[in-house]
């Protein structure tokens, strides 16, 4: 019996269904692939399923990705998650909000 490889893990987090399914377009066949349309949601899958990368959307209603990432980073075990940040925001946008919000997110 030939044992199939399991594919990495990826939870994409983002509250826009056309981001969503392009990213799930573009990922889908190399990778299993999780969806949270929301920062709550988010934080309920990481804990639950072994993940090996999260594509989080900064600007969410509710809870924004900066606030999930906190709270990823607080606990043990999903502290180790790597995260990578979507946004539809400028350079400049995201500059100008780390300065404004002047904290340290990791």
């Amino acid at each position: 019996m030939i044992c199939k490889e399991e594919k990495p893990s990826i939870l994409i987090v983002d509250d826009t269904p056309i981001n969503i399914h392009a990213l799930a377009k573009l990922l889908g066949e190399d990778y299993s692939l999780k969806v949270a349309k929301n920062g709550v949601s988010a934080l309920q899958i990481a804990a639950m399923e072994k993940l090996d990368l999260i594509l989080l959307d900064i600007m969410m209603p509710e809870m924004d990705g900066y606030e999930v990432c906190r709270q990823l980073k607080k606990d043990d075990v999903m502290k180790e998650i790597p995260v990578i940040f979507i946004t539809a925001k400028t350079e400049d946008e995201l500059v100008v909000s780390k300065v404004a919000n002047s904290e340290r997110l990791f």
